[in-house]
């Protein structure tokens, strides 16, 4: 299962929902890409936010390799799932997607957790360290979900 995570720079939500979602895979080895990027062009090339790296780090994930990057058409191709954040970044994304079969792919994280209440991440970029702190604890929880779902449910 491939997975994209979106957010407006790719800075701060989507590169440690990328990185929560890695270390998921790996203590579940389950196989799969799994990448974030954005929408705004004023953070390519930069690295995670310094607090989403802070956050990531006390918890046992490092996210400083990242490369902050633009959605592409392509995206729609290469994953099989793609999480947005918020409604800014469904209506970004469901703007670029050619078919049905693009739409299809697009939900929000939290709906994993929430199904069909489209309860956002909220961007922690303007505020202080606890609001990453809340952002981790929102994705941790939302990508675990997502992860266990990913394994057949025994017959009962």
């Amino acid at each position: 299962m491939n997975v994209l995570f979106v957010c407006t720079g790719n800075i701060c939500r989507s590169p440690l929902a990328e990185g929560i979602l890695k270390q998921k895979y790996s203590e579940l080895n389950i196989r799969g890409k799994v990448d974030s990027c954005g929408f705004e062009s004023f953070h390519i090339g930069d690295p995670p936010d310094h607090r989403a790296q802070k956050v990531a780090r006390a918890n046992g994930i490092d996210i400083s390799g990242h490369s902050s990057r633009l959605f592409r058409i392509e995206d729609f191709e290469t994953f099989d799932k793609i999480y947005v954040m918020d409604s800014y970044h469904y209506q970004a994304v469901m703007r670029v997607a050619q078919h049905e079969k693009h739409r299809e792919k697009v939900d929000f994280i939290r709906n994993v957790v929430y199904p069909g209440q489209n309860k956002p991440v909220k961007d922690p970029y303007y505020d202080n360290f606890s609001a990453f702190e809340i952002v981790y604890e929102q994705l941790d929880e939302a990508c675990g979900r997502f992860a266990e779902s990913l394994f057949p449910k025994p017959d009962r």
